[in-house]
């Protein structure tokens, strides 16, 4: 299984910056940052709320599961 974060793909649809994103949910850009490229161990229910009300958006269209292809182990 496989999570892809889609988080640079809806701030370029609305046309927004990772900084202005960071300040308005009241996060660090450092953090944002990690969790856009994937290495963030987890995200707290609170904060993914908050981006999905800034950007408008579900949580769906921020993560995205890929399922493993018959190759790929659990």
């Amino acid at each position: 299984m496989t999570v892809v974060i889609r988080l640079d793909v809806m701030l370029a649809l609305r046309k927004m910056k990772s900084k202005d994103l960071a300040a308005a949910i009241g996060a660090t850009e450092a953090n944002l940052s990690k969790l856009k490229s994937g290495t963030m161990k987890g995200v707290k229910f609170e904060t993914l709320d908050r981006i999905c009300e800034v950007l408008d958006c579900q949580p769906g269209d921020i993560l995205v599961h890929i399922p493993n292809t018959d190759n790929e182990k659990s």
